[in-house]
């Protein structure tokens, strides 16, 4: 990931965060608007770049594993092979995420992005967001997320990056756009617009998939009162999920991404 912060939109004077080489702000210009790879993250007013699971009795494991699956310790090998994780996403799959706050459903649409949603696809086929924080919550504009909680995995992606789609989608609140730090480094930060950003339209953020129905009440009660006063993204992307824990404790995080539908 970008060790800058990522820049976000300017809108008024704020900005969007994505993937900067440092962490971005709503306010700030835009290099990667909503954070991602350690980019600036999105800034309210400025898309920069980018929830949960309590005991049951001893009678009903099974149930209870299924409604708060347990992340598992450790992270997919695979991952540290960017270069190879290149299959090609389906035209339309859902990915259910499972976080401290509770459980939303994202769909992805490939033909809106078709770049974005295949590097989407291989990232959470892979347990990629799995135990990764919201490191990013500014109300009223965007929630940024896409940081591993693994500093090898952060290494391998952090120079992994993509060719911009075609913007073909505003983004309206709700959608899924990967953050970036200019033209072309888009790797593995996302944020969700908490309001329609259709200024960040025309500086080449392209949304790639959108929360299904109620889970936009999932994703507005995540942990904001840090806003832009978060963790740095290198330091997350170099300490890991313990430097989070450790100095921003309250903020929500992803329990597991995984794909649960496609066609």
């Amino acid at each position: 990931m970008k060790s800058a912060k990522w820049v976000l939109v300017f809108a008024g004077m704020g900005l969007v965060l994505s993937g900067c080489k440092k962490e971005q702000t709503a306010e700030t210009p835009p290099p990667e608007q909503p954070k991602a790879e350690a980019a600036a993250p999105p800034k309210a007013e400025t898309p920069a770049p980018a929830a949960a699971a309590p005991g049951t009795p001893a009678s009903a494991p099974a149930a209870a594993s299924a409604t708060a699956p347990t992340p598992k310790p450790g992270f997919d090998r695979a991952l540290l092979r960017a270069a190879l994780l290149k299959d090609k996403a389906p035209d339309t799959f859902q990915v259910k995420f499972t976080t401290t706050r509770g459980d939303f459903t994202v769909t992805v649409h490939r033909d809106w992005a078709p770049i974005g949603a295949d590097r989407f696809y291989n990232l959470v086929k892979h347990h990629f967001y799995d135990n990764a924080s919201f490191f990013r919550v500014v109300p009223g504009f965007v929630v940024q997320f896409g940081l591993s909680a693994f500093p090898p995995v952060n290494a391998a992606w952090k120079q992994a990056n993509l060719k911009d789609d075609p913007v073909t989608q505003s983004n309206k609140k709700g959608y899924l756009t990967f953050a970036t730090a200019g033209a072309n480094t888009r790797t593995t930060q996302v944020f969700i617009s908490l309001k329609d950003n259709a200024r960040l339209d025309g500086m080449g953020f392209a949304p790639f998939g959108v929360v299904d129905g109620k889970g936009m009440n999932i994703v507005e009660m995540l942990y904001d009162q840090y806003g832009d006063n978060g963790p740095e993204q290198d330091q997350i992307s170099k300490l890991g999920k313990p430097y989070i824990d450790k100095g921003w404790p309250k903020l929500d995080s992803i329990k597991t991404a995984t794909i649960v539908g496609a066609q």
